[in-house]
């Protein structure tokens, strides 16, 4: 049988279409990989907490202006009860943020202050910070948040670094204490920003993303120093009660992290950006909530309610390897903790109603 030369070219055409479809793209970046799982498990996307909860660590920069309305219908259909804003600034910002919510939106938003380091170096620093204090506290203030720049880029006059446990702020802590204010204080970054940024780095994607974020040994302490300071201030005001955010840096040091608890009875935490350390190892996670289910508390840090799923989802239900919502925070899966409802009530809203002032409490059920 004669084979015309059309119907080679066109035999030719489908084998190289077929061997095209057939190789792999040598070429594709760490950062285009997006593999779809084909994995078929049990799924329950959860868009609405079980039990009304308080976000302990969210910032709305522009509180004393914006129309709180939206946020709050967001807020509704996550079941948040109350938001705890620790953006709240401090003088006339602060009071116009609390005047605004508590016209438009009553007993939702809880405000934190801030402080300015800005020229520590002056005789009268410690004294106008404490009296300032004093001010937002009574403009209704109810807590303080403490910014990472302090431990790592605040510099006094001379350009020399303020370490977080300065004798100077010692008396800001103790004022806290005596108002009965919690301390949210945000020291350092992970530990894994001081490691090379090499094939071994589980964060290599975020540093090549954003590499100030990399914490070089030449520029800075190292994350032990920053972090010591810190646990020296819980140490020095043991009638402060401290919230140390984002798990302290050691969601993927459970064990180390449960020491820091037994040493500092005034010591909390929250979840805050380290959901992903958790997700990934449920059982170990579990045990930990259940041991320190009195210590620990739900916080998300940006607001993006969609993001939220996930969170309730690793907290609520025992699914298995699904999706984080950052890759550069975790390639890897998340497994759910699967809490038991005593627990997860605490951590949702029980352990913040103990430790932040005038939150509403009929916006839960039984308090």
């Amino acid at each position: 049988m004669k084979i015309s030369a059309f119907s080679i070219v066109i035999l030719l055409l489908f084998s190289s279409l077929a061997c095209s479809q057939d190789k792999a793209d040598t070429t594709m970046t760490f950062e285009e990989y997006e593999p779809k799982s084909t994995l078929v498990v049990p799924e329950h996307i959860v868009k609405s907490a079980k039990y009304p909860f308080i976000d302990v660590h969210n910032h709305q920069w522009r509180m004393a202006t914006q129309d709180v309305s939206e946020t709050t219908a967001e807020m509704n259909e996550l079941n948040m009860a109350v938001m705890v804003n620790l953006s709240g600034r401090s003088g006339d910002a602060l009071k116009a943020a609390i005047e605004n919510v508590n016209e438009h939106a009553p007993n939702r938003f809880i405000q934190f202050a801030n402080i300015d380091f800005d020229n520590i170096d002056d005789p009268d620093w410690t004294e106008k910070t404490v009296k300032q204090l004093e001010q937002d506290y009574n403009n209704g203030a109810r807590g303080l948040k403490i910014f990472k720049n302090l431990g790592l880029t605040v510099t006094d006059s001379e350009g020399n670094r303020v370490p977080a446990d300065d004798p100077r702020i010692d008396p800001v802590w103790a004022k806290c204490g005596e108002l009965g204010i919690p301390v949210l204080i945000h020291t350092g970054e992970p530990k894994i920003f001081w490691a090379p940024i090499d094939k071994y780095n589980e964060r290599w994607l975020e540093m090549k993303q954003f590499p100030n974020r990399h914490r070089s040994p030449e520029e800075y302490p190292s994350w032990e120093e920053v972090m010591s300071e810190q646990w020296n201030i819980f140490r020095k005001h043991p009638e402060t009660t401290f919230i140390n955010a984002h798990l302290g840096w050691m969601g993927n040091n459970l064990s180390r992290l449960g020491e820091l608890m037994d040493e500092f009875p005034n010591m909390y935490t929250e979840i805050g950006a380290v959901l992903a350390e958790l997700g990934r190892q449920p059982r170990f996670a579990r045990q930990f909530f259940i041991k320190y289910q009195d210590r620990i508390m739900f916080g998300k840090d940006s607001w993006r309610p969609e993001e939220y799923y996930v969170y309730f989802r690793v907290l609520e239900t025992s699914d298995e390897y699904f999706d984080y919502y950052r890759k550069r925070h975790a390639f890897w899966k998340m497994y759910g903790l699967n809490l038991p409802d005593d627990v997860l009530q605490k951590v949702y809203y029980k352990n913040a109603l103990r430790i932040i002032p005038d939150i509403d409490r009929t916006l839960f059920p039984g308090n």
